[in-house]
């Protein structure tokens, strides 16, 4: 085991401007801001649309936000005024990379085009967040999580799947999934001007991105020209692939190679069955026959109760776990045990509760995260940091009203 390094982060001396919002973005952001980047959240006079989301505390602290900017420095910036404008050309002048999910017709009307920054710092790197490509008809479009996962099939693999009606997946997948592909870019694109020594401006379109992610495992018979069968990975689509209702619950179970498959056959009294079906005896008959094979294993499970099964799979190396709720999961014995939740003391908020960093690392080990930043915490500090003069200071914080 190598000594421990608490003081040298992965990515200290990383400078990110951050003028994203809601999630994608601050996703993105967040996670580099974890590993030690310095992350600057430029936010408008109103602040993030996240800070609006209940429950809450106090006015501009949403829970949402709170878990999507930790570790960050808010500076209130008003991008219409040209002192907010002059502050962030500063700004970005000693940055490495600024992300943005603004359109980039938008933000050159601001006066601030990638072109722009780039003269004052041919070294920044910029990351722009968009819907769709910008070399196709839908380039320019809004896109939202609800509408990435009607384009990428995801409602209606789940009518495939067993549901009745097709719906959202209750979770902005998409949003953080892009986030951390953008995260990857970003720190490719530093790597790749450590040995150029330029910037440069990178497209990350959430379409795109979703589409590639979702079909990954679909393309099936799609993946051949001309094709050999329809797209979709049956068991996967199968309706009978869900928890399993057991006597007094539901259990996880995945019963999935040759040896889950003879274990299970001997836990339910059938010791013979794995070498006499056809069905079960490959990997390939398993899943052209997915969809009976799950049927038979979910009328076995309701002969016994959660924890009769957990402890017999777990007796028969059979992967299994419990079927968390949303309050369940913050008391899983794992994640106690691992320290996982994390209660802070918030400057404003008193007592929150933050998810700590996922990685472990044999040469560093994550300082506890500092709390996502009230509106506009940072702004005089950041600010006189850059070397924008004391008087515009003055003027931007008494025109936003931020900072003091």
């Amino acid at each position: 085991m190598h000594e421990q390094n608490t003081s040298m982060a992965p990515l200290k001396g990383l400078r990110i401007i951050d003028m994203s919002n809601v999630v994608m973005g601050p996703y993105a952001t967040q996670v580099l801001a974890d590993y030690g980047a310095d992350v600057i959240k430029v936010e408008a006079p109103r602040g993030d649309t996240t800070r609006q989301i209940p429950p809450m505390r106090n006015a501009d602290m949403g829970c949402l936000f709170l878990h999507l900017n930790r570790n960050k420095r808010s500076v209130v910036l008003d991008l219409k005024d040209p002192d907010g404008v002059e502050a962030l050309l500063t700004l970005a002048s000693e940055a490495d990379a600024l992300v943005c999910n603004v359109r980039p017709a938008a933000m050159a009307r601001l006066g601030l085009s990638y072109e722009r920054l780039a003269e004052r710092n041919p070294r920044l790197i910029w990351v722009s967040l968009v819907g769709f490509g910008s070399d196709g008809p839908y380039a320019g479009r809004p896109a939202y999580d609800d509408l990435i996962q009607g384009l990428t099939a995801i409602p209606s693999m789940l009518v495939q799947a067993g549901s009745e009606t097709p719906h959202y997946v209750p979770l902005s997948f998409n949003d953080r999934a892009v986030g951390l592909h953008a995260a990857i870019a970003l720190l490719a694109a530093v790597n790749q001007r450590h040995h150029t020594g330029v910037g440069q401006a990178i497209e990350v379109p959430m379409f795109e991105t979703m589409v590639q992610f979702s079909l990954g495992d679909h393309m099936g018979g799609n993946s051949f020209e001309p094709p050999i069968g329809p797209p979709g990975y049956t068991r996967t689509l199968t309706k009978e692939r869900r928890p399993y209702r057991t006597k007094d619950g539901y259990v996880c179970a995945i019963i999935y190679t040759d040896k889950h498959w003879q274990s299970f056959f001997e836990l339910v009294g059938q010791p013979e069955r794995f070498a006499s079906d056809a069905r079960v005896n490959s990997l390939l008959a398993r899943t052209q026959h997915a969809t009976l094979l799950y049927q038979e294993v979910g009328e076995h499970l309701l002969s016994r109760t959660t924890d009769e099964w957990l402890q017999a799979f777990a007796r028969a190396d059979i992967p299994a776990a419990p079927l968390h709720t949303l309050d369940t999961v913050m008391h899983d014995p794992h994640l106690e045990a691992t320290g996982f939740f994390q209660e802070v003391v918030h400057p404003s908020e008193g007592r929150i509760r933050q998810m700590s960093v996922p990685t472990r690392w044999t040469a560093w080990t994550p300082e506890p995260p500092a709390p996502a930043p009230r509106l506009g915490e940072h702004s005089e500090e950041v600010l006189r940091q850059a070397g924008v003069p004391q008087a515009m200071i003055e003027r931007i914080l008494e025109k936003t009203h931020h900072g003091k």
